[in-house]
Parts: structure tokens; C-alpha cells; sequence
């Protein structure tokens, strides 16, 4: 008899009928380290199954594939008014980073791109989604991605109507992470210039030593292995810093833990002078990804953090 009561079972193979056919399209090896994530149960963690488009939303000019670095995952999109009206002041820039459990995920994937590119485009915004390395690239190793990504569209943003000083990062699940890691102050090979905030789409690993000494699921053993000593090196709860941007931690009510440990990384950053405010969403975790752009009070919320920082 399965030690799993049935619904937990029915969910997890109605999962895997909805992922198979985009594995399908995957190279091989990513393709095996999906599975073994599904296998194990890691799909709550968000990577998404999702298939990929290329389709923007109507009336978007698009810029594809800008490389910040050497590696083909280096690379970012670019999202923006179609036709830029003339003598405008330069466009803010939500900077967003995908999530995928340290490795998966695509920049262009609809529930990344299309609710927040046709949300915010239309407001005024330039929208960048970005890739990076994915494990076994180390997670400290993609922290750099993630900077270097953020400093080389600063430097290029006005090519595309954007304001290089009113930058917002914006991630969710693992890329929540990865933005809250730098947000906090940990070192990375690239400096971004200065942004004006940051918002953190459900991490569960806001801080890492706290999470790898209980009871965890095994992709928190793949991205951060079992040194102590590594999980503070990639923990932003452990990296906070005096001088951090505003941040705005978004947590799914329905997850055990997500919304206390978000709770714990405000105590600590309010301690140190900073600025986070916890936003409780009785949404999944992934639909707090997937509905974000969509009209709700939840995005509401959202809108009025980034107008309050851009």
C-alpha cells in the first residue's frame, strides 16, 4: 500500500501528465534532472511546468537573447513600449528572475513573462526576464549571474528607454533567493549600481542554515550540498547588511513556513535599518508567480510598492 494518502498521490501524477510533454521539449540532461525533481516530489518549489513562448503581448517591442556573459543561459530579454514616445524622461525597469528550484526555469516562459510584461509595459515600465546558469553551476556561482545580468543592463538601459538608476528586481522561488541574496548585501563578482527595490516572490530559503537543519525536500540538498560553512555564504538572512534597498517580501499563506521565515528576514532587516514590508497571499505558490500582473488586490499591492520606490 502507498504510504501517501490517495489525493497527495492523484496530485502528484496529475503533475506529472501536465509536465511530461514539456520535458519533452528540454535537452536530455535537463530533461533527466526534471524528472528526478518530479519524482521526489520537488514540484511545489517552483518550477514551473509551463511550456515555453516566444510570444509577447501585443503592441511590446522585444528585444531577445542580450548577452551579459559567455555562457548560452547568460542571457536576457527585453520588454518595452512598442514605439517610445520622444522626449519622455528614461522608462523604470522591473528586472525579474525566474525561479525553477536552482535548476530549471526559462525567461521565457508565459508565467513568467506574459501577466507582468502586459501589466507593467502598459504602465510604463521596461520589463527584463533573465537566465542563468543552473545547477550543478554552483548557487553562489548564479548569485554572480544575477549581478553581473543587473549591471550589464544598467549600463545598457538607455538603449532601450530605460532609466539605469530606477532599476526594481523582482524574483520568485529560487530567483526570489538569488535577488534577496544580493538585496542583502553578499558579494558577488559584478556590483549593480544602486536600485530602488526589491520584491521577493515566495522564497522558502530566506534563510538557509535555519532550513537545512530540519526536515527539508531534496532540492535544498542540490543547491546548497551540506556545509555549514556554504549555506551562510548563500543565506540572505545570514549576508543582511546595514543599507539595504526596500524590499517587499511576498509569502503564500498556505505554505508552511514561507510566510514566518519572511517574517524572521523583516525582524532582522528593520533591525539593521532597512526596509521590508511581508505581504501574505492566500495564493500557491506558483499561482503567486502566475497571477501577478493579473487585476487583483494582490497586484494592486505590488504596483503600489513599485510606484512607491520608482
Amino acid at each position: 500500500m502507498s504510504r501517501f494518502p490517495f489525493p497527495r498521490a492523484a496530485a502528484m501524477l496529475l503533475a506529472l501528465s501536465v509536465a511530461l510533454p514539456a520535458l519533452a521539449q528540454q535537452d536530455p540532461p535537463r530533461r533527466l534532472e526534471r524528472l528526478r525533481a518530479l519524482k521526489a516530489g520537488d514540484l511545489a518549489d517552483g518550477a514551473d511546468t509551463d511550456t515555453a513562448s516566444r510570444a509577447a503581448p501585443a503592441g511590446t517591442r522585444v528585444v531577445r537573447d542580450v548577452s551579459y556573459g559567455p555562457d548560452p543561459a547568460q542571457r536576457f530579454d527585453v520588454y518595452g513600449p512598442a514605439t517610445p514616445a520622444a522626449g519622455l524622461a528614461p522608462l523604470p525597469v522591473v528586472f525579474f528572475v525566474h525561479g525553477g528550484a536552482w535548476a530549471f526555469g526559462d525567461k521565457t516562459n508565459t508565467q513568467v513573462v506574459e501577466p507582468k510584461v502586459a501589466h507593467w509595459v502598459a504602465q510604463g515600465y521596461i520589463v527584463i526576464s533573465a537566465d542563468y546558469r543552473m545547477l550543478p553551476t554552483p548557487v553562489a556561482q548564479q548569485a554572480d549571474d544575477v549581478a553581473a545580468a543587473i549591471a550589464f543592463a544598467q549600463s545598457h538601459a538607455a538603449s532601450w528607454g530605460g532609466d539605469p538608476r530606477r532599476f526594481i528586481l523582482m524574483g520568485h522561488s529560487a530567483g526570489a533567493h538569488l535577488v534577496a541574496l544580493i538585496s542583502a548585501g553578499a558579494h558577488t563578482a559584478a556590483t549593480p549600481q544602486p536600485w530602488r527595490g526589491s520584491v521577493l516572490l515566495d522564497s522558502a530559503a530566506l534563510d538557509v542554515p535555519a532550513l537545512m537543519n530540519q526536515r527539508h525536500l531534496g532540492l535544498y540538498d542540490r543547491a546548497f550540498g551540506a556545509d555549514p560553512l556554504q549555506w551562510t555564504a548563500v543565506s540572505p538572512m545570514a549576508q543582511l547588511a546595514p543599507g539595504t534597498p526596500p524590499m517587499l517580501a511576498v509569502c503564500s499563506s498556505r505554505r508552511r513556513e514561507s510566510c514566518g521565515r519572511a517574517d524572521r528576514f523583516a525582524e532582522k532587516a528593520t533591525g539593521l535599518g532597512g526596509q521590508v514590508r511581508v505581504l501574505r497571499e492566500d495564493l500557491s505558490h506558483m499561482q503567486i508567480n502566475a497571477t501577478l500582473g493579473a487585476a487583483s488586490d494582490y497586484t494592486a499591492q505590488v504596483d503600489a510598492f513599485l510606484q512607491s520606490v520608482r
